[in-house]
C-alpha cells in the first residue's frame, strides 16, 4: 500500500510502499484512512524527540485520523499499533480506540479538531473540572490548539476568557472567537508580568498552558505575587511551544496555592481520552466549533511536512 514512510530518527518521511496491515484479532480494528492531520506530536514523534515515540523504525508517521472500518462505520481513530500509522491507505488499531463521526461532521474537520480540541476538553474537564462562570486564562491563544481552547472554554461556561500570544493579528481573530481580554507577550517581562498579576488580582481559576518557557514563569511568579487570598490556580500544562524547561523559584509554590499539573498522554486515562474526543464531536457539532484547516494529499507529504501555514492545520488526506 502508499503510505509516509520515516526511515530513520531526524528524517523527515517520504512517500512510498509500506506493508499492508492485518487486524490481529477481535479486539484490534482495520481502517480504511481517509484524512490524517499533521501535528506537533507526529513531528516530534517522527524525529525521536517526543516521550511516547517508537524506537522501531521504519514506520507510519500519524498519530490519528479518520476513515472507515471495513464494515463502513466512519471513524476518528487514534494511536495505531506500530509499526502502523494514520498517514497511509490502511492503519490497524485497537476497535477501542475508534469514535463515531457524527454525520455532520466532515472528516477533514474530524481529523483536524480532534487532536488539538481534545487536549483543551480534557485539560478543562479531566484536570482542572471547569466550572461554570470561573475565569480562565489560555497562555497561547493564538495556535490552532488555544483557539480551539478559547472556544471550549466558552462552550462549558467559562464566565471570563484571558488570552495571551505573540501575534496581534492572532490576539484579534481570538478576540473574535470570543476571548475577553488578550495580552501580547512582548520583550518586557517586568511590564508582562505586571498586566499578568493584574489579571490575578482580579481572579483566575484556571490557566491552559501550550507555551511553557518564559511566559510560564512570569505567568506562575505573578500569581504568587497577585495577593490574592488564596484563590487555588489550576495550571494545567499542555504544551511546550515556547520551551522544555523553566526556571521556578520554591517559594513561588509555597507562596501561593497554585495546582500545577499536566493533561497529556500519562496524565489522562485513555478511556477518558476518547471520551473527551466524543464530546468535542458532539460540540462540535452543536457549537459550531472551528479550525482552519488545509487539505493536503498525502502524495505531497515530502513538500508539506515541513510546512508552517499560518494557523492552518494541515490535514493529509487519501484518496
Amino acid at each position: 500500500m502508499r503510505a509516509a514512510v520515516v526511515a530513520s530518527a531526524g528524517k523527515g518521511p517520504t512517500y512510498g510502499e509500506f506493508p499492508e496491515p492485518a487486524a490481529s484479532g477481535a479486539g484490534e480494528a482495520r481502517i480504511n484512512v481517509t484524512a490524517s492531520a499533521l501535528s506537533h506530536v507526529t513531528r516530534s514523534r517522527a524525529a525521536g524527540g517526543h516521550y511516547s515515540a517508537a524506537a522501531t523504525f521504519p514506520f507510519v508517521p500519524g498519530i490519528d485520523g479518520a476513515g472507515r472500518l471495513d464494515d463502513g462505520r466512519r471513524v476518528y481513530f487514534i494511536l495505531p499499533r506500530a509499526p502502523w500509522g494514520g498517514m497511509a491507505e490502511r492503519t490497524v488499531a485497537p476497535a477501542s480506540n475508534c469514535v463515531p463521526i457524527p454525520d455532520e461532521l466532515d472528516d477533514i474537520t474530524a481529523a483536524a479538531i480532534a487532536n488539538p480540541g481534545m487536549s483543551s476538553w480534557a485539560a478543562f474537564s479531566e484536570r482542572a473540572r471547569l466550572k461554570p462562570g470561573e475565569t480562565v486564562l489560555v497562555n497561547g491563544a493564538t495556535g490552532t490548539a488555544g483557539r480551539l481552547a478559547v472556544q471550549i472554554a466558552k462552550h462549558l461556561g467559562a464566565g471570563k476568557v484571558v488570552t495571551t500570544g505573540r501575534s496581534e493579528e492572532g490576539l484579534r481573530q481570538v478576540a473574535r472567537l470570543g476571548a475577553d481580554v488578550t495580552i501580547p507577550l512582548g520583550e518586557d517581562p517586568a511590564a508582562l508580568e505586571d498586566q499578568f498579576r493584574a489579571q490575578f488580582a482580579a481572579r483566575v481559576d484556571v490557566v491552559i498552558d501550550y507555551l511553557w518557557g518564559g511566559s510560564a514563569e512570569r505567568l506562575l511568579i505573578a500569581a504568587a505575587k497577585s495577593g490574592a487570598d488564596a484563590v487555588p490556580i489550576r495550571f494545567v500544562q499542555v504544551g511546550s511551544a515556547s520551551g522544555a524547561d523553566i526556571t521556578l523559584p520554591s517559594a513561588v509554590l509555597r507562596a501561593s496555592a497554585i495546582e500545577l499539573m499536566g493533561s497529556g498522554i500519562g496524565s489522562v486515562a485513555p478511556d477518558r481520552m476518547l471520551a473527551a474526543i466524543g464530546s468535542l464531536f458532539a460540540a462540535s457539532v452543536a457549537a459550531g466549533l472551528t479550525i482552519a484547516t488545509r487539505a493536503v494529499p498525502l502524495s505531497n507529504v515530502e513538500k508539506a511536512w515541513s510546512d508552517d501555514d499560518g494557523g492552518r492545520r494541515i490535514v493529509f488526506t487519501v484518496a
